[in-house]
């Protein structure tokens, strides 16, 4: 599939009304159907796309072996916008391109309420991008709320995507990803073999740097550049997370209790596709690092003296002053609490004494964004409170966002390649994981 044009990123609203449409245009093979609320009451829509045996009502139930299903989760991050695009070109292509026997469902957004807060549809900087920066704390991402809260306490989008996974039982879950600067790569919680050359190859064909130690998978098995897979004990497949008696043996803030392990139950694989906006080739170099524990020292060093100056301003504002401030700061609460466990993990003992050239770099921008986020989340309170603090901290955001840029060389990825590139590593996968015979 190619798109030729570029392409502003779709808000959830948008989504919904060319989905619709699409599905007034092919009733036989097109599906729209709500499969859940959001906590501010926005409807969480799911677009199945199959053949005419498949696309209607008994695609969506659940057991049915005959009918294979994959599941493509979009907007699971807010301030990650392209993944509903993706999702939304790659139903026009399975409608030009059916797979036989095969339905795709697509939640075309997981966290509208997010995505409401996170305004950025066609960012022409970092800077541009990080004026309406919103991304929510942990306990309030979809996909990530039952690494860290008990079942009972569960927001409505996660129960609402368990649901979903437990209905469909998909051989294959997708949940489409980006970054705001750096490469693409590719996480899954079980391998596909032979997913490395496809993927590599749309990213060379693209000028899409490939991310070889991406900071979210460091140290986890690679078998191709750029793509990793979630390091699993013995027997975690057969362990029920929300099972309290089981509660013991799993850390906080594990990923197996994450939505994407929830696809295990059925026997399913979970790929998590990113890809960048602004590309850096920082990411993508193999070459030895002279001095990474010296350079992950000065890295902690700038992140902590950075994050100190975000808390001091912090304490010297006001609490919110309605929904919207009190979730962005939240998230900015959120975002400092995190930042002294990483900085230690850096310094500690199990710093590498060897690593590359893109490792440093991943960390270092990995460093960076965290904040700059939350130098931005506060702004924009700051700004809408009138706060006499707001023109410094707008200082600091603008400054960062220039360094971060001129640091990594960042240049722009439109947001059609961001998406060809993102659909191409859907269907590869697709096409593997079926070769494979899964």
């Amino acid at each position: 599939m190619t798109l030729i044009r570029d392409m502003c990123y779709p808000t959830p609203h948008e989504l919904a009304l060319a989905s619709r449409a699409l599905a007034d245009e092919h009733p036989a093979r097109v599906r729209l159907r709500q499969a859940g609320t959001s906590r501010a009451g926005e409807p969480l829509w799911v677009l199945s796309v199959g053949s005419p045996a498949t696309a209607g009502t008994q695609a969506a139930t659940a057991g049915a072996a005959a009918a294979p299903n994959v599941l493509v989760v979009a907007g699971a991050h807010a301030n990650e916008p392209v993944g509903g695009a993706t999702a939304l070109a790659l139903a026009r292509h399975l409608i030009r391109e059916p797979h036989a026997g095969t339905t795709w469902h697509f939640l075309l957004c997981a966290d509208p309420d997010g995505a409401a807060l996170h305004r950025t549809p066609r960012p022409y900087s970092l800077l541009d991008y990080h004026r309406n920066f919103f991304r929510p704390p942990g306990p309030e991402q979809p996909e990530w709320a039952p690494s860290l809260l008990p079942p009972d306490r569960l927001p409505p989008e996660t129960l609402a995507l368990t649901r979903l996974i437990d209905e469909l039982r998909p051989a294959l879950q997708i949940s489409l990803h980006g970054t705001d600067l750096g490469g693409s790569w590719v996480q899954l919680t079980r391998d596909i073999p032979g997913l490395a050359e496809p993927f590599g190859k749309s990213a060379a064909e693209l000028r899409i740097p490939v991310e070889t130690s991406a900071s979210d998978a460091s140290g986890w098995p690679s078998p191709g550049a750029g793509i990793f897979v979630m390091p699993t004990p013995d027997g975690v497949d057969s362990v029920d997370a929300t099972d309290s008696a089981h509660a013991t043996v799993i850390p906080p803030e594990d990923t197996r209790l994450s939505t994407w392990y929830h696809a295990h139950r059925h026997a399913g694989t979970t790929a998590i596709v990113e890809v960048p906006m602004w590309a850096s080739d920082l990411v993508d170099d193999p070459a030895p690092h002279p001095d990474p524990r010296s350079a992950l020292r000065a890295l902690a060093a700038r992140l902590t003296s950075d994050t100190a100056r975000v808390a001091a301003l912090r304490e010297g504002a006001a609490g919110g002053t309605g929904p919207a401030a009190d979730a962005l700061l939240r998230a900015v609460d959120w975002t400092l609490a995190l930042i002294p466990g990483i900085a230690a993990e850096w310094t500690g003992a199990g710093a590498p004494a060897e690593a590359t050239a893109a490792y440093i770099g991943s960390i270092d921008a990995f460093g960076r964004r965290l904040s700059l986020r939350a130098a931005a989340m506060l702004l924009r309170v700051l700004r809408a409170q009138g706060h006499p603090a707001a023109p410094a901290v707008d200082r600091l955001v603008t400054g960062w966002c220039e360094e971060f840029a001129a640091r990594f060389q960042a240049r722009w990825v439109p947001v059609a390649t961001q998406v060809e590139h993102q659909s191409r590593v859907v269907l590869a996968a697709y096409e593997r994981l079926v070769a494979a015979g899964r």
